[in-house]
């Protein structure tokens, strides 16, 4: 059902989206809710073609549906395994409310406190981060008992160096030597890779000189090659298109191609692979082989997570949320937090 608390305006709207489902044109969502997230689940397993089923992402970043210190605040605990326990209540929660794709946690090192979103991060310090890394991420994709299967997939971001965007301005481009890049800000990435995480954001940004989002580089001579990644790689919101206001493709069509060739596997937001990868296919055996692999990689990790044997949410999943352990774990992360 899933419809039963909605208005006239958002039926229409989710039968739409939902005929996308059904269409194969939808292979995961943002989404927060369990009911519509079944819906929407149902449309892609039992009334599609290939019965592919969907992951649902969203930000989950200090706690889900209780609220926990903003990461800067639990990394001054300097207890990774407080912070593990605290992502798995997260985790729990999020499951509990139609979420299986978590976009965190964001491991960015940052040393300029005017960036605003260094209250996302673990602060300045490569072990530190590393470490709230991997427990972050062994948290967040804890193994749910009822399915023998993680409740859901970390995506650790921002890849790679987000947290140098220069005077403190979100969005600018970042500059580093690349002993500073290796030694200190790709630690905490290294270490995510190392807990088993099973997917990964790309950053909006420019990495001396080189747009992440387009660079084989990055993504995958270092990401997949160097660090071993072998989960798949997401864009952040927009970020495939962004790249022609980086300059460093003529339109959205080749904003496509260079994000699929450089090791981007999924679109967020841009729209440009849903509009161009199927041109992209029949033009060129490269953008066919990049495409092909995209598909895999997403495939397993829906596999991973148990999909195809668990593809919805149960109700009875509710009773994780707000539990009066979560919130007692809330709380004594607040305490070991404070900072005099």
């Amino acid at each position: 059902s899933g419809l039963t608390d909605c208005n006239l305006g958002e039926r229409s709207s989710m039968e739409a989206e939902a005929e996308k489902v059904r269409e194969g044109l939808v292979g995961t969502m943002l989404m927060k809710g369990r009911k519509e997230a079944n819906y929407f689940q149902k449309a892609a397993v039992e009334e599609s073609r290939l019965g592919i089923p969907l992951l649902f992402g969203f930000d989950v970043i200090h706690g889900h549906k209780i609220v926990f210190p903003v990461p800067l605040g639990g990394a001054s605990t300097w207890d990774p395994q407080m912070l593990e326990e605290a992502e798995e209540y997260a985790a729990r929660e999020a499951y509990a409310d139609g979420i299986n794709w978590i976009y965190a946690p964001m491991i960015d090192l940052c040393r300029d406190p005017r960036w605003g979103r260094v209250a996302e991060g673990a602060g300045e310090d490569p072990l530190l981060g590393s470490l709230i890394a991997q427990a972050k991420v062994r948290g967040l994709q804890t193994i749910n008992p009822e399915t023998g299967y993680p409740y859901a997939a970390a995506c650790f971001k921002h890849f790679c160096g987000y947290g140098l965007s220069q005077g403190g301005r979100d969005y600018e481009e970042c500059e580093t030597s690349p002993r500073t890049l290796f030694m200190d800000y790709m630690k905490p990435y290294q270490a995510a890779v190392d807990a088993g995480a099973m997917s990964a954001m790309s950053a909006f940004s420019v990495l001396n000189g080189e747009a992440i989002t387009g660079s084989r580089h990055y993504l995958t001579e270092v990401l997949r090659e160097q660090f071993g990644f072998r989960g798949f790689v997401c864009s952040d919101y927009g970020a495939v298109k962004e790249l022609v206001h980086h300059r460093v493709a003529a339109d959205k069509k080749e904003a496509a191609a260079q994000a699929l060739l450089a090791g981007v596997d999924q679109d967020m937001g841009s729209h440009a692979f849903s509009d161009y990868c199927e041109a992209l296919y029949e033009e060129d055996q490269r953008f066919a082989d990049a495409v092909d692999e995209a598909v895999r990689r997403i495939l397993s990790v829906k596999f991973a997570l148990g999909l195809f044997e668990f593809p919805y949410f149960p109700e009875e999943a509710e009773k994780q949320i707000m539990t009066p352990e979560a919130r007692e774990a809330a709380r004594n992360v607040g305490r070991h937090s404070i900072v005099l």
